[in-house]
């Protein structure tokens, strides 16, 4: 793994008006510049565990160490507080409950302001944010005027001009379309691969956990498994077990192999899936 950048031990949490912890005694470690996927049934503790980390709730037990620091530690100043919360970005599900302001560029300024950043450097990071994301062109525009997954991108901008360190997105293209959920995706893998930031995504769509270095399955609160979307997909039934599937082209696959097609190598993509099946049609002419 690499530096470890964010670290969970014995974390627990029960909301006041449940008799019982929606997470239980979980304990991770998330690399830096690391793209992690959380997957699990409604209710496993998804977004708890995502509002944890970025210290919208305190947990019940156990500690969180963000950077080698313990953000648990009452002993905290608020400016602590208020400097790791720099370094951690959040993106929510509804694109529309996010933005703020009347121009694109004015959304995408208002955290920066926010933090007291002059205003040149403001202009520069507005300028950069909407081209990381692609949507620089639209900056002069209204956001109601945006489709969702361009509203979502220009979200995602607001975050990256604050220059955090990791971005939570918390199912995060659920009200999108598929067009909307492409252009969200891609810039996400973008900005892991290209700025290396953290990122932690939790999604319900198996095609997009599919994309991370990572994936964890929480179920009833704990983690029930941990590995690369290629040692967790190839667990179709326990996955089915808790209420999840796999991509549809692993689907595929396991039901061709099922029915005696030989087919070697992993398959959590389109292009994967692609590679298998010409491959034996392939080794099929030459038999043939």
């Amino acid at each position: 793994m690499k530096d470890v950048y964010i670290k969970t031990e014995h974390l627990s949490y029960q909301y006041e008006e449940s008799n019982f912890p929606v997470l239980r005694d979980l304990s991770v470690e998330i690399g830096k510049g690391e793209f992690v996927a959380v997957l699990g049934h409604n209710g496993s503790g998804k977004s708890t565990f995502a509002k944890l980390l970025n210290m919208i709730l305190t947990p019940s037990s156990g500690k969180i160490l963000v950077a080698g620091k313990d953000i648990t530690d009452d002993s905290m100043t608020d400016e602590d507080i208020l400097a790791l919360r720099k370094t951690m970005g959040m993106v929510f599900q509804n694109p529309d409950n996010q933005l703020v302001a009347t121009i694109v560029e004015d959304d995408v300024a208002f955290g920066p302001e926010n933090l007291g950043i002059p205003s040149e450097e403001i202009r520069r990071r507005v300028d950069t944010a909407l081209a990381e994301v692609g949507m620089l062109e639209y900056a002069k525009h209204e956001p109601h005027r945006l489709s969702g997954g361009q509203k979502q991108r220009v979200a995602i901008a607001g975050i990256m001009a604050m220059q955090p360190q990791c971005i939570i997105f918390d199912e995060s293209t659920a009200m999108l379309d598929p067009v909307g959920r492409k252009e969200v995706m891609d810039s996400i893998i973008r900005l892991n691969r290209e700025k290396e930031i953290t990122i932690i995504m939790i999604t319900h769509y198996m095609e997009e956990a599919a994309c991370a270095d990572r994936i964890l399955v929480l179920n009833d609160g704990s983690i029930l498994m941990d590995g690369t979307p290629s040692e967790i997909f190839e667990q179709e039934d326990a996955l089915r077990v808790c209420g999840l599937n796999v991509p549809q082209c692993t689907e595929l696959i396991h039901r061709l192999r099922h029915q005696g097609i030989e087919l070697k190598g992993d398959c959590v993509s389109v292009e994967q899936c692609a590679e298998l099946l010409i491959e034996s049609l392939n080794k099929e002419e030459k038999n043939g």
